[in-house]
């Protein structure tokens, strides 16, 4: 089971925005992310948990950021409940996309299970709902997926499969590199791999 944190910052003016302490594995079912973030103080700013099922898909979400709240699944496209920090306002939605995303690593390694590419395959359009800090506000995005490579890394666990993919935002067109291994991701915009107790894990 992976643990670690990520040290999280904008990825425009690098300003620090804090860190998220994770640990996740797969299991029967799928997949599992579970973290908590805090702001560049120490102070808990909240948490994520995802379970995805063995195809990728998003079976459960609940995000916590300051006081909003999100639950969410892949339901008739997908479907979430927002509730605001007073706790007297809920307000459900749906959106034909396949997925989610967001600002933690999770969302990543969500995207790679639910897509499978192989370098061989050609990039791959994915409509996502993307809950944006720090009111996890919904927004829809279209991206552009495609896996450039896979190397294999020598350590002192043994060899180590680096995927390195491209995406594509497709309203402008602007481009970036992510690296993942297994289900951690090493470097992202906006993310730093700081710590990892243990080895990624490995998908079947």
């Amino acid at each position: 089971m992976p643990r670690g944190h990520y040290s999280l910052h904008d990825p425009h003016d690098h300003t620090p925005l804090g860190e998220e302490h994770f640990h996740c594995a797969p299991g029967p079912s799928g997949w599992r992310y579970v973290s908590q973030r805090t702001a560049p103080s120490g102070e808990p700013t909240g948490s994520v948990d995802l379970a995805l099922d063995e195809l990728g898909r998003p079976i459960r979400l609940e995000l916590h950021a300051r006081d909003w709240q999100i639950r969410a699944a892949a339901i008739d496209g997908v479907t979430w409940v927002r509730t605001d920090p007073t706790g007297t306002h809920a307000t459900e939605d749906n959106a034909p996309a396949h997925a989610f995303t967001g600002t933690s690593p999770a969302f990543l390694v969500a995207t790679t299970r639910l897509l499978r590419l192989t370098p061989a395959s050609p990039a791959t359009r994915v409509r996502l709902v993307a809950f944006t800090d720090p009111v996890l506000a919904p927004r829809t995005l279209d991206q552009s997926w495609a896996l450039l490579k896979s190397e294999a890394h020598t350590t002192d666990n043994g060899p180590l499969i680096v995927d390195e993919y491209q995406v594509t935002a497709l309203d402008t067109g602007e481009q970036h590199a992510i690296h993942i291994s297994g289900d951690v991701v090493l470097s992202a915009p906006g993310l730093e791999l700081e710590n990892l107790e243990s080895p990624p894990s490995t998908f079947a």
